[in-house]
């Protein structure tokens, strides 16, 4: 009986700590979705991130292609010999650019093709300067095709921050133009200084729309490069550009200035022009330079953004997995202990346990008091026998006809003159109750008895017996007594009792 009563109580238990531990398991499901959410968003961020750095990698071989390219177009339109070592050098790094990132950048067959043209060029310029002019312009075109391409693959052209969108558009679209308009301004002016009179209208128109070519990317690169600076949280971008962008202006308002008309329609002096563009091109390069390492910096800081929030994504993961394993293995071990063998036996039974008597008063601990065995180093003697010298009255009921004695202590050489009171305290409890159970009540008129001795009627019937020694000091006064023989300060009268 007492076996399925603990089985049906523990039962619930179990029950609950199963319901807990699911419970506990069922909160790792939204959280697994919020990091896998997470973890795929800063994956992204990651890869768009990487993706745009590839971009402006590939944007600077461009650079170095473009200053190299513009500079053979005004040397065979000149009737010079071409740097054709420059423009080697610029396209076998882009090359080099192209078979690593190309075909993440879908750039790899547009790249082809311009190589191909770069490579077909004459290596001597031709007799006809607009023969050479017009053959590096179809080739500077496939090259401004491939900026727009890098920018559309990389992501560049879709940046969601305004500082980082801004720089990309001033070094992937408004400097490439403005440099290739330059060298066309100056090598058209070459080109256009020997017409006939009959062309100078026609020289004229050509000339303008050239140098609107060139100072409306120009302007365009201005207002960029000063709406990054506007926008940035960047410490560096401001004064790293703002003196360098200086340069740049002062170069193309140069540019501008000896590229105007003269009366004839005409530019005045085309070998200033030439010049001018020389000292506007490298000022741009060194712009496009510092502007390509400002937009990486900005771009790659973005990136570790992003990987610091998978890290710490991957952190709440694993700080809540632990948790949850931490409350189930809590759980499971709460269960575990009120199931073992010593705490089932210190449950509560439905029976009274052996020995005591009282039921449901359980098994006592070890040291108890209650451990010990009520009839411990006692014996029994017949009725009679220890009463008439203990001086106990005689025990009935349940006891009747038995007197519970101790046996001596040892080493007292003789046995005791009557059993001894009782030390144990459930023995002594129990024959105190007995005793008072079998004792007649007192007469209603009779007086109370008190726990204190009536010290008055012993000084009374034995005078001097509580006098203290001769040389004493006095006592003090005697406390008033109550009316019934007791000191006021000792306890309360029977009345208030």
């Amino acid at each position: 009986m007492a076996f399925s009563a603990q089985r049906s109580q523990r039962a619930p238990n179990r029950a609950g700590a199963v319901l807990r531990v699911l419970l506990a398991l069922a909160l790792l499901v939204p959280v697994g979705v919020l990091f896998a959410s997470a973890w795929r968003s800063g994956d992204e961020q990651r890869s768009f991130a990487d993706r745009e750095r590839h971009g402006i990698a590939y944007l600077g071989t461009l650079t170095q292609v473009t200053l190299a390219l513009t500079d053979a177009q005004s040397a065979a339109v000149a009737g010079r010999p071409a740097a054709a070592d420059a423009l080697s050098r610029a396209v076998e790094k882009t090359a080099a650019m192209d078979a690593r990132h190309g075909g993440e950048l879908r750039t790899s067959e547009r790249w082809a093709g311009l190589r191909a043209k770069i490579e077909a060029l004459p290596d001597r310029a031709p007799a006809d300067p607009r023969t050479a002019y017009d053959a590096y312009g179809e080739v500077s075109d496939l090259l401004l095709a491939l900026y727009g391409k890098v920018r559309e693959s990389s992501g560049l052209i879709h940046d969601p921050t305004a500082d980082s969108y801004h720089l990309q558009d001033a070094v992937a679209e408004e400097l490439p133009e403005a440099l290739v308009a330059a060298g066309r301004l100056v090598d058209l002016a070459l080109i256009t200084a020997d017409r006939p009179q009959a062309e100078r209208l026609r020289v004229a128109a050509e000339l303008t729309l050239a140098r609107a070519a060139v100072l409306g990317p120009a302007s365009d690169l201005v207002s960029d490069l000063q709406a990054a600076v506007d926008n940035t949280e960047s410490r560096t971008l401001g004064g790293n550009l703002l003196s360098q962008l200086d340069d740049y202006q002062r170069a193309v308002e140069r540019l501008a200035a000896t590229s105007a008309l003269d009366g004839a329609g005409t530019v005045a002096t085309p070998a200033r022009v030439g010049a001018a563009r020389v000292t506007a091109q490298t000022a741009g390069a060194e712009l496009a330079t510092i502007i390509l390492s400002e937009l990486d910096t900005l771009v790659r800081a973005r990136a570790d953004e992003a990987a610091d929030e998978r890290r710490t994504s991957a952190g709440a993961l694993a700080l809540a997995v632990l948790l949850v394993l931490a409350l189930c293995a809590g759980t499971l071990l709460a269960v575990r202990r009120r199931t073992t063998p010593g705490e089932a036996a210190r449950a509560p039974r439905s029976g009274p346990p052996a020995g005591t008597g009282h039921p449901g008063a359980g098994t006592p601990r070890a040291g108890s008091p209650l451990t010990e065995p009520p009839l411990a180093g006692l014996t029994l003697e017949p009725a009679g026998a220890g009463a008439r010298s203990s001086g106990h009255p005689a025990v009935t009921g349940p006891l009747a006809g038995l007197t519970l004695t101790e046996p001596a202590p040892p080493g007292s050489g003789a046995p005791s003159a009557g059993p001894p009171e009782p030390t144990s305290p459930l023995v002594r409890s129990a024959l105190l109750a007995e005793r008072r159970r079998t004792q007649p009540e007192a007469p209603a008129d009779a007086p109370r008895r008190t726990p204190l001795p009536d010290w008055s009627a012993e000084a009374e019937a034995e005078p001097g017996r509580h006098n203290p020694p001769p040389g004493w000091p006095e006592a003090p006064p005697t406390a008033p007594i109550s009316r019934d023989n007791q000191p006021a300060q000792w306890g309360r009268s029977d009345a208030a009792r």
